[in-house]
């Protein structure tokens, strides 16, 4: 299988692709298609049911299992190669404590409102970068499961795919690189736009 990369994606090495599940799929779109519906099957489980703490690693990585336990047999194992982007492996599980202890520190002293807080929370796992691959899809559904903890909503994601190539797609990268530049204000309007 040829894999296809959006600007802004996490290209996938050949080590990681030999770990796709489904035999059948030999197309980016059909890819795209199996992980969705893997996808919107742990969305429907992350919140019909009592779960685990956005705010506790080890749910951090069963949410990502359970993302994509049917596309990819390394589905929730941290990543162990460099990427384009993202700390180095080495420092994932380092960076990944740092940030939630600052995303408790910002929720224990209300430090930002809790949309922002999210948009911090998010935009960090995505920094990280976790996971070979997911990472982006994963942070949004950890950041709705936060901000749905503090305040019973979730983002809008400018209501649209943020896997297809597009305006929608640019426009979000183009706010997770201000975040870099710890400009979140461009992420919450995105994030509150539908």
């Amino acid at each position: 299988m040829k894999f296809e990369y959006p600007a802004g994606a996490t290209p996938i090495d050949p080590d990681e692709a030999a770990g796709l599940i489904p035999a059948h799929v030999t197309l980016q779109r059909e890819l795209n298609e199996y992980e969705e519906a893997n996808i919107l099957e742990a969305t429907e489980w992350a919140f019909a049911r009592p779960r685990g703490d956005p705010m506790d690693e080890a749910f951090i990585y069963a949410v990502h299992e359970r993302m994509f336990d049917r596309t990819w047999k390394w589905a929730g194992k941290q990543r162990r190669s460099e990427k384009n982007l993202g700390v180095p492996w080495t420092e994932i599980a380092t960076r990944l404590r740092q940030m939630l202890g600052d995303a408790r520190a910002q929720i224990e002293y209300r430090s930002y409102s809790p949309a922002e807080i999210a948009a911090r929370y998010h935009h960090r796992l995505v920094a990280i970068h976790i996971f070979p691959n997911g990472n982006g899809r994963h942070a949004r559904l950890m950041a709705d499961l936060l901000l749905t903890d503090l305040v019973a909503q979730r983002f809008e994601w400018g209501r649209g795919s943020l896997v297809a190539v597009g305006d929608l797609r640019a426009r979000y990268i183009a706010a997770l690189r201000a975040g870099d530049a710890h400009d979140y204000a461009p992420l919450l309007t995105f994030l509150k736009s539908g």
